[in-house]
């Protein structure tokens, strides 16, 4: 049976991220349930030229249309769509991971806020002992960044800032986000051939 992995866009740099690894679960087959906020539609356009759709089914049709080659499901759901599956720990995705991850979203989840559906399905996964990853852009950290991480780290998710790294020779930008890509979908069990792994003697096709 396929893994359901929902997929967070908050507004932090980093929406390559973001769209690369919504690429590869749904070409991994995963069943991808697909959330994000409002600022992240602003980082979207600026950092890719992106437009996401502001209405979730509007969304759905062009992640849809787009990725329709690839063998995942997609849905997509509106940050208030209290009655979507993920709002319930009745019906938890296998993981969700946030990325890219602001530090307000760190710090609305990291205190159980659920003001919106991204927070409550992030508070699903933790209640239900489900596997959380957050991958906050931001540089430096400061000491409240760190508390809630900690906070969060102690709960059982697990903070992956997006830092690449250079042992595999990177030539192009998309190299180095593979390989952020690639250790997020270890955490999350959906197999992949991004890149070389350390000690492998060739590099995975």
């Amino acid at each position: 049976m396929p893994k359901t992995i929902c997929l967070a866009f908050t507004g932090a740099s980093g929406m390559p991220y973001g769209i690369r690894l919504l690429e590869c679960l749904l070409e991994a087959g995963c069943h991808v349930q697909l959330l994000y906020s409002q600022v992240a539609q602003i980082v979207a356009r600026q950092e890719m030229g992106l437009e996401l759709p502001a209405r979730a089914k509007e969304a759905q049709i062009h992640f849809r249309e787009r990725y329709a080659a690839l063998s995942g499901e997609l849905d997509v759901y509106g940050r208030e769509e209290w009655f979507a599956p993920l709002a319930s720990g009745s019906n938890a995705p296998d993981a969700m991971v946030v990325c890219p991850c602001t530090m307000g979203s760190l710090a609305a989840i990291a205190q159980g806020l659920a003001s919106n559906l991204i927070e409550r399905a992030a508070d699903v996964v933790l209640k239900e002992g489900r596997k959380l990853v957050l991958v906050p852009r931001e540089t430096p950290f400061s000491a409240i960044h760190l508390e809630n991480m900690l906070r969060l780290s102690r709960a059982g998710a697990v903070i992956l800032p997006p830092n690449p790294g250079f042992y595999h020779h990177p030539q192009r930008i998309e190299d180095m986000v593979d390989f952020v890509v690639a250790r997020i979908l270890d955490q999350v069990s959906v197999p992949h051939a991004l890149m070389q792994r350390w000690g492998d003697p060739e590099r995975a096709d």
